[in-house]
C-alpha cells in the first residue's frame, strides 16, 4: 500500500513560497476553491498528489512553449 503525503496549510504556504498565505488557504477553503484539501477534526491536511494536480492544472504555457512535455 502506497502511503499520500500531507502537507498542513503552513507547508503549503512554504510550498508556493509566501505567495499563497495561510488565509487565503483558509479563505479558498471557505469558497471552495484552490486546491482539496482533507479535514479531520480541526485540522486541516493537503494530499501532496491534489496540490500536484491544482499545479497542472494552472499552468500557463506560453505559445514559445507549446512543445514543451510536462509530466
Amino acid at each position: 500500500m502506497t502511503e499520500s503525503k500531507f502537507l498542513t496549510p503552513e507547508e503549503v504556504s512554504a510550498r508556493y513560497r509566501g505567495e499563497v498565505s495561510v488565509g487565503t488557504l483558509r479563505n479558498w477553503r471557505a469558497m471552495r476553491t484552490g486546491p482539496a484539501c482533507i479535514k479531520i477534526g480541526k485540522a486541516v491536511l493537503y494530499p501532496v498528489d491534489e496540490l500536484d494536480a491544482w499545479d497542472r492544472g494552472n499552468l500557463v504555457i506560453c505559445s514559445a512553449s507549446k512543445e514543451l512535455n510536462v509530466s
